[in-house]
């Protein structure tokens, strides 16, 4: 997050603000009438960037019950990324697809892609999570304090923390288990020798 972006409230505006269409129901099997691989191929393009047909087959849809969250996500994303502060900046390709790849899978695989309209936390986690895949921060933050926010407000990492601090525990736990165990040997010793 090195370079100074634009103002944060109207990204989350945008969002707030978000047409209609780009929250309709995802193409997937057959059924839904929003075209997502449409939308990422039209917005990489904006970009300067021509998907390859690989990374479109990914927009696709095979499954209402894996993909939906996902390709409803993709495609707000895509709403972000179409706006105007954002084609006029030189964004690196590859962080264009990681954004609409990895990161929008990360993101939907923990939260429902309409919380990121309608609840105002999600709306800036996913601005600032964009914009710092792309190497960019809000407009007067230093880079301390765009990445402070972002970890304060994602669920990314709320999510990442929890499995650390279960894993944490439960390597503590089998510590205490193994001494537990090595003291009651090292008494039955004393005993038998006794």
């Amino acid at each position: 997050m090195n370079t100074d972006y634009a103002d944060l409230a109207a990204l989350t505006r945008r969002l707030a603000d978000i047409p209609a269409e780009f929250l309709g129901e995802p193409s997937v099997a057959g059924h839904g009438e929003m075209a997502v691989a449409a939308i990422v191929g039209d917005v990489l393009r904006m970009h300067g960037l021509h998907a390859s047909g690989e990374l479109l087959a990914g927009f696709q849809g095979r499954s209402a019950h894996a993909d939906r969250n996902r390709l409803a996500l993709a495609a707000v994303a895509c709403w972000l990324l179409a706006d105007e502060a954002l084609i006029g900046v030189d964004l690196p390709h590859p962080a264009l697809e990681d954004v609409v790849g990895a990161l929008v899978a990360e993101m939907a695989a923990i939260t429902p892609a309409h919380a990121f309209v309608h609840d105002a936390e999600r709306r800036e986690e996913l601005v600032r999570a964009l914009l710092a895949r792309l190497g960019l921060r809000p407009l007067g933050e230093t880079p301390a304090q765009a990445q402070d926010r972002l970890s304060a407000i994602s669920a990314i990492q709320r999510r990442a923390l929890l499995a650390a601090s279960r894993q944490a525990e439960k390597r503590a736990r089998e510590v205490r288990e193994a001494l537990a165990r090595k003291v009651a040997e090292e008494s039955a010793d004393k005993w038998t020798r006794e």
